[in-house]
């Protein structure tokens, strides 16, 4: 056996850590709503015991999960080691909502689970399991610490416990049997020894960026000026709105659903990603919410932070954080939604051009490197985080439960009092808005205002292809009538062939 061992975190994990203060608890969750079928018990609650058992039984496949942070220098860097005293009953909780359960109530809880900030003693994760919802269903809460996953690295985390076959059933308990942990000594000797790697870490990334550059002059250039809009964002701050100010302790949550393929529609209208209608719905949102709020929309720079995947291998799936960001200006100064789209596109596609999702990235490696907060950075650059996670376009079962909803959270940074996240799964987009209840406290208004937005955005795709296909008969029409007339036109006869003066033709 080794003499110690552990998991180190990366400096991004690190930073969700020092973020972190009170009133800004650093989780991300999901609420998950089942219908309860085959653990539907006799008393009209749920069979939590197979729930409960399930779970510790996939505990193996999460290491994750039984691990807790040691702390290398207190309040900067900390490592993940097994935690010798690890209780599933701490994580694994079960509760009821008053009866019967409305969707008002769930919400309600939903927000204040989230208020809570994880026991940094423990592991940072809790599966809350909510009994006695309306309609013979119950809900799931699944809450871990960002410094442990991001949005991608918890689908993975959440699929565990999930099947695509309502017959699956549950794993077998196996032995946990937790590794030495290393003394204080020890770990500041190996930190110092990481610390001085870095800069070949740093090397071996621009070699690896080298070989997957096709034209490295064009790309370097592209690269510096990403660099140079990137720095030019911290100079020029984002407007101050409603939405931005201190972060209170307290927590807000509204849930939306719609329908993934009227998205899609969209899409295919317009000749965009659902990135893009998602953007431009958030737009039109905003713009509605800031004219209730007195606040003229045509003047503000309003910018959003979008998590971009940076994983290089589809099967880079453990936990943990690899990702960048955008940051998209939101036209809001723009009424009409199909300019709001366009302009929102041409932005996305540049950022995608000068892949700027990889200067971002490299910036935090940097800021890593040299021990600099980069939260300090960000401080002012956006105005919001909008997050959109792709999820299986199949059903998926709980022992037999099938999932129905699926809302994912981010968390509120400092000065953000309002975090969009999107989950598309089984033909649906759910939204989860989280908010600081005091600064947002009409975020059920919100919440129709995106629909509303949508709405808009759709039924403006509508009539732009109305248009086209016109305009397309039209052509085709009109082209046709051309090779009509073309075909149809009577043949002049050929006048025949004159002689000389005096002579008879063909003489």
């Amino acid at each position: 056996m080794d003499r110690y061992n552990y998991d180190c975190l990366s400096g991004q994990d690190n930073d969700f850590l020092r973020w972190e203060k009170p009133g800004l608890p650093m989780h991300l969750a999901g609420l998950q709503v089942f219908r309860a079928g085959p653990l539907l018990n006799e008393y009209g609650g749920v069979d939590f015991e197979k729930i409960r058992e399930m779970t510790i039984g996939l505990l193996h496949l999460i290491p994750r999960c039984r691990q807790k942070l040691e702390w290398v220098l207190e309040g900067k860097a900390a490592v993940w080691v097994d935690d010798p005293n690890f209780n599933p009953g701490y994580h694994i909780r079960h509760m009821s909502l008053p009866r019967p359960g409305t969707r008002r109530s769930l919400q309600e809880l939903f927000g204040n689970i989230m208020a809570q900030p994880l026991d940094r003693s423990k592991p940072l994760w809790e599966l809350w399991v909510v009994e006695g919802l309306e309609g013979e269903r119950f809900a799931t809460v699944l809450k871990a610490h960002h410094c442990m996953m991001d949005g991608v690295a918890g689908v993975d985390f959440a699929s565990r416990l999930l099947s695509r076959s309502p017959d699956a059933g549950a794993l077998e308990e196996l032995p946990y049997y937790p590794r030495p942990i290393p003394t204080r000594m020890e770990l500041l000797s190996d930190e110092a020894v990481r610390r001085l790697s870095q800069p070949l870490q740093t090397a071996a990334d621009f070699t690896h960026f080298v070989k997957d550059t096709a034209d490295l002059s064009v790309d370097l250039g592209r690269r510096a000026r990403a660099v140079g809009e990137v720095l030019g964002l911290k100079v020029n701050p984002a407007s101050e709105t409603p939405i931005n100010g201190p972060v209170g302790p307290h927590r807000a949550f509204e849930g939306v659903k719609m329908s993934l393929e009227r998205a899609k529609k969209i899409r295919s209208f317009l000749g965009c990603s659902v990135n893009d209608v998602v953007l431009t719905v958030v737009t039109g949102a905003v713009r509605e919410y800031m004219q209730d709020h007195q606040v003229r929309p045509e003047g503000l720079d309003f910018r959003v932070e979008a998590p971009v995947n940076v994983r290089r291998d589809v099967g880079e799936g453990k936990l943990g954080n690899r990702v960048s960001s955008w940051v998209v200006r939101l036209p809001l100064g723009e009424k009409n939604p199909l300019r709001q789209l366009a302009a929102i596109h041409r932005s996305t596609e540049e950022l995608r051009e000068t892949k700027h999702a990889a200067v971002v990235e490299l910036l935090h490696h940097f800021l890593d490197w040299i021990a600099f907060d980069i939260q300090s950075v960000a401080s002012g650059v956006m105005n919001m985080i909008v997050t959109n996670v792709v999820g299986p376009r199949v059903p998926l079962y709980m022992l037999g439960s099938e999932l129905e909803e699926a809302y994912p959270v981010a968390p509120l940074l400092e000065n953000l009092g309002l975090s969009v996240g999107l989950f598309s799964y089984n033909g649906y987009l759910f939204w989860g808005l989280m908010a600081d209840s005091d600064r947002i406290p009409d975020l059920a208004h919100f919440a129709n205002l995106i629909q509303t937005s949508f709405n808009r955005l759709e039924a403006a795709a509508l009539e732009e292809e109305k248009r086209k296909r016109t305009r397309r008969k039209s052509n085709l029409t009109k082209a046709k009538d051309v090779e009509h007339r073309s075909t149809t036109r009577p043949r002049r006869e050929r006048p025949a062939p004159r002689g000389r003066p005096g002579k008879q033709p063909g003489a």
